[in-house]
């Protein structure tokens, strides 16, 4: 892609949007490789548009050099990036950007009347090196609960999602795909919760209370199950049974059913889909 600049020059007047002066702006198209250049008249300052110099981001955005300043730059420059201009000069005569509308449009409206000018010389790219981690947060993240596994570990990811859930680290992107595959069994879940519920409608309980026993159920039982997730699950199974009692009744019939089995041939075919990706 090549560079750009604006064909012809162009003035306009307005007023500053914090301090309500006076200003008159003149953009002038610059030769290629010039960047974007803004120039108190006033002054006699010019200031590269260049992150090392923006000096204030509280109420607007300002840049400065040798105690000169430039406010409120983000409306304009908005529109300057919309159209892709590499190359421009922008002059002013007092220490604000006119506001116009409170938006970007009027700028557009400025350099459309005065058009886009290519040039020879191929834009800039700016190369970032930056780690890149993924992560996924899980519908219950509205709840400020859940899971959020994210990969490759990253202590400052972490700690931001740790405010909104419990961050898992997966330290390999083959791994996660085994944490993405029992994500796939939410809906499941749910089902079991909605059959479950039906059932006692079915025998004559109020929906409500159905679902407020069922649910309130599960969640204490999920709770029991964060407190002792270091260790290894097999214990609540074991502490939940008590010898010919409801719930080993419950474990052995669901085993001979082949509910545990099918359960983790569903995971595996949602984990053969994943792999393929």
């Amino acid at each position: 892609m090549k560079q750009r600049t604006i064909a012809k020059k162009v003035e306009i007047i307005g007023v500053g949007l914090h301090k309500g002066v006076p200003v008159k702006m003149i953009l002038e198209p610059l030769e290629q490789n010039t960047g974007i250049i803004f120039y108190r008249s006033d002054k006699g300052v010019s200031i590269p548009l260049s992150p090392n110099y923006v000096v204030d981001t509280k109420m607007a955005t300002v840049i400065g050099k040798d105690d000169v300043v430039i406010s409120t730059i983000e409306h304009l420059l908005s529109a300057i990036y919309a159209y892709g201009i590499d190359n421009l000069r922008i002059i002013l005569d007092n220490d604000e950007i006119p506001i116009l509308d409170g938006s970007s449009s009027g700028f557009c409206m400025l350099l459309d009347e005065v058009g886009i000018q290519e040039q020879d010389s191929t834009k800039k790219a700016i190369k970032v090196k930056a780690k890149i981690v993924r992560a996924i947060p899980l519908p219950p993240i509205s709840l400020k609960k859940g899971p959020v596994p994210i990969c490759p570990p990253n202590k400052q990811v972490k700690n931001f999602f740790d405010k909104l859930g419990t961050t898992v680290e997966i330290k390999n992107e083959k791994l996660s795909n085994n944490f993405w595959a029992t994500s796939g069994m939410m809906a499941p879940f749910y089902e079991l919760l909605s059959s479950m519920s039906n059932w006692l409608v079915k025998r004559g309980v109020q929906r409500d209370d159905a679902q407020k026993y069922i649910t309130s159920l599960f969640v204490a039982l999920s709770e029991d199950a964060v407190v002792n997730s270091k260790k290894d699950l097999k214990y609540l199974v074991k502490e939940s049974q008590t010898p010919k009692g409801l719930n080993e009744q419950g474990v052995k019939e669901l085993r001979k059913a082949g509910f545990y089995k099918s359960s983790e041939k569903t995971l595996n075919s949602i984990l053969k889909r994943l792999n393929k990706v």
